[in-house]
């Protein structure tokens, strides 16, 4: 059955070269020909993506109150590789390494998984409208936020208060979504709604304690749901890169399922494939990614929405090189929205949430105004 599955991933992609219809063996030579190419244009468009997220990290570094260059900024984190090998002074290293650095690598990891859960989202609900947003993942987070900020109640007490509470509930709206998704008869336009519905709901409530809030607590709830890539340090990322190492690989593999199953759950099942386990699976994981990405950098919202579909127009909807270009370019344009955010209107510093959402806005125009097709897919 394995064969059988492999056999069917392949001549779905090479079936629409023009090699694949000419006989004899010049016709397969021509076919693994144009294969070959199919594959290297996608891992071409990947390094270009891997190299601008290396490059432009290290020049937003440099970008700050104390002059740093670019080659100092290599020179550091190379020494925190190789310590006593390249000599630095000890205030850029302190600069670079414990302030600037771990917004970046917040930036990357959160761009990352938003990118890739959305594109997750996107193909288990086959609904080009699914984002953690879009669902009210995030709008659980926040309320989440609210009850602990203005009641003090939460999972868990002490300086996790706030993200143990976000966590929580950003992990119920998910539940609420996959149990709905498992029901029979629930189309994915029925997923969009109830996701829409869950986030007109919290989001009132948490008007509502915003309302009573005092003016600390106003700030908190406020400030957290612009969302901000300046909590995140050092101490929070072995448990944020934890779960990426658990839920990414388990993601990955189940690309080939996915793929399988955009013919039908139908065709999925005559190949072998549990559609149903598939799709609460995979929306299990990319749920468990998001909330733990929320509960540390507030509400972000279009980054799920856009980096899917940006991605689908050059990789196409292939998703073993879907989800990691969805995932990179999510992560290039979360840094360069905070990047943007930090130094429009210096020395104010403009909430991520809001400068990712103005550059979301017009690319997902872009797309809508420039698509040949009607269809998103």
């Amino acid at each position: 059955m394995g064969n059988d599955v492999e056999s069917f991933r392949e001549e779905k992609i090479m079936g629409s070269f023009p090699g694949k219809q000419n006989p004899g063996m010049e016709g397969t030579f021509s076919s693994r020909s144009a294969y070959r190419r199919y594959v290297g244009k996608k891992l071409l468009f990947m390094g270009f993506l891997l190299f601008l997220v290396v490059f432009l990290s290290g020049f937003i570094i440099t970008i700050g109150p104390l002059d740093i260059s670019v080659l100092e900024v290599y020179r550091i984190l190379l020494d925190k590789l190789i310590p006593g090998y390249f000599a630095t002074d000890s205030l850029p290293v302190q600069i670079v390494w414990n302030i600037r650095f771990p917004r970046i690598v917040g930036g990357l990891l959160a761009g990352f998984g938003l990118g890739v859960c959305g594109c997750v989202m996107q193909a288990v609900l086959k609904n080009p409208m699914a984002s953690p947003f879009t669902l009210g993942i995030s709008a659980g987070a926040h309320f989440g936020v609210a009850v602990a900020a203005v009641l003090g109640v939460g999972i868990i007490s002490g300086p996790y208060l706030l993200v143990g509470n976000a966590f929580l509930f950003a992990m119920l709206c998910s539940l609420f979504i996959i149990s709905l998704s498992s029901l029979r008869g629930a189309s994915s336009e029925t997923l969009i709604l109830a996701g829409i519905a869950v986030n007109y709901l919290f989001s009132a409530l948490s008007s509502l304690f915003q309302y009573f809030a005092t003016d600390e607590q106003l700030r908190i709830m406020v400030s957290w749901g612009m969302g901000d890539l300046s909590a995140f340090s050092w101490r929070n990322f072995p448990l944020m890169f934890g779960l990426f190492a658990v839920c990414l690989p388990f993601i990955y593999l189940k690309a080939g399922d996915l793929n399988i199953m955009t013919a039908g759950d139908e065709s999925a099942k005559s190949l072998g494939v549990d559609a149903h386990r598939i799709r609460i699976f995979s929306m299990l994981l990319a749920s468990l990614l998001v909330a733990t990405i929320v509960c540390f950098t507030g509400t972000i919202a279009f980054i799920g929405l856009v980096a899917p579909h940006m991605a689908r127009m050059v990789i196409g909807s292939n998703h073993r090189y879907l989800f990691p270009a969805s995932g990179i370019l999510g992560a290039l344009i979360l840094i360069s929205a905070d990047a943007l955010g930090m130094n429009i209107i210096r020395p104010t510093i403009i909430p991520t949430g809001i400068t990712s959402s103005l550059l979301g806005v017009p690319f997902f125009m872009y797309l809508i105004l420039k698509r040949k097709r009607k269809e998103f897919w």
